[in-house]
């Protein structure tokens, strides 16, 4: 006579429902996490309903259960994974898990930003934090920013929504402060950090102060009909006209480049023995008459372009 034993019925009956689940979710669209952290409890219930069947079923006066160990360890593993994740649900970290596998590099346009000026204002500053950059002078009488940046991202997911989200524009008396933030960034071993190429415009007519963060900068004045101070970029690519009314001073720049003749390199620091330190200069680039001056200071490269 075949005997019965508790737990085979189980550890059969748990396969079974655990392959329908995970058989629907290819078509049904469920969340395997949930499959995995919800179906567990009914190994539970037919485990209890196992042992009442074979209970309600034996014909013996005193019944003895005999069980099935090696099926019932296997159900045991199998109902500990389910609780292991439902434990690790409650406390967010299958949700964490599961949005950083989800996440892919991608790229975004910069939400657009425009702010219209008018003779009250006299200067603008730009502080940045780390990201290359273009400045460039525009005779529209408007300070607009575009560009892309690139971060990790959960798909159809668009991290910066506004430009607030990525720049503060705020006016003081006769100064525009633009001051730009960090892309959103979440400590963790799989997190990276954003990547950003903005373009900003600026009127040609006001006074603009860049406040760098060691970050790369690319100088286009054009048009440019006022003065512009640059400190604190480790390296700046300067595009002027061969024919502009400008006037480059650069001080405390450890490399400049361009055509033969264009930089007048005026000082170079020396120790008290008279050897050269970490080549430190001050050098000069001058153009027509030398009406609009850029001053840069604390910069480890500028490289100059001169085009007609």
């Amino acid at each position: 006579m075949r005997t019965w034993r508790v737990g085979t019925f189980s550890m059969g009956a748990s396969l079974l429902l655990l392959g329908l689940f995970l058989f629907f979710s290819k078509f049904m669209d469920f969340n395997l996490t949930q499959v995995m952290t919800a179906w567990w409890p009914i190994l539970l219930v037919v485990l209890g309903m196992e042992i009442l069947l074979y209970l309600f079923l034996s014909r013996q006066e005193t019944p003895m259960l005999k069980y099935d160990f090696l099926s019932i360890i296997f159900v045991g593993l199998l109902g500990t994974v389910g609780i292991i994740f439902a434990i690790l649900s409650s406390t967010g970290m299958v949700d964490k898990v599961e949005e950083v596998m989800a996440r892919e590099m991608r790229s975004f346009e910069l939400p657009a930003f425009s702010y219209k000026t008018d003779d009250t204002i006299k200067r603008v500053v730009v502080r940045t934090v780390g990201y290359d950059m273009t400045v460039e002078a525009t005779e529209e009488k408007e300070v607009s920013m575009f560009g892309t940046y690139r971060m990790q991202a959960v798909k159809k997911a668009k991290p910066l929504t506004s430009a607030d989200d990525i720049m503060v524009a705020n006016q003081k008396g006769d100064t525009l402060y633009l001051n730009f933030k960090q892309l959103p960034d979440e400590m963790g071993p799989f997190d990276q950090q954003g990547i950003v190429a903005a373009t900003i415009l600026i009127p040609n007519n006001v006074k603009l102060e860049v406040i760098g963060n060691n970050d790369s900068l690319t100088l286009k004045p054009r048009t440019i009909a006022n003065d512009w101070a640059i400190e604190s970029a480790s390296s700046i690519a300067l595009d002027v006209k061969e024919n502009s009314n400008l006037k480059v001073d650069a001080v405390g720049v450890e490399n400049v480049s361009g055509k033969e003749g264009e930089w007048q390199v005026s000082k170079q620091e020396e120790t008290a023995d008279g050897e050269e330190v970490g080549r430190i200069r001050n050098a000069v680039y001058q153009s027509g008459e030398g009406k609009y001056r850029i001053h840069i200071a604390n910069a480890y490269d500028i490289s100059l372009i001169t085009n007609q």
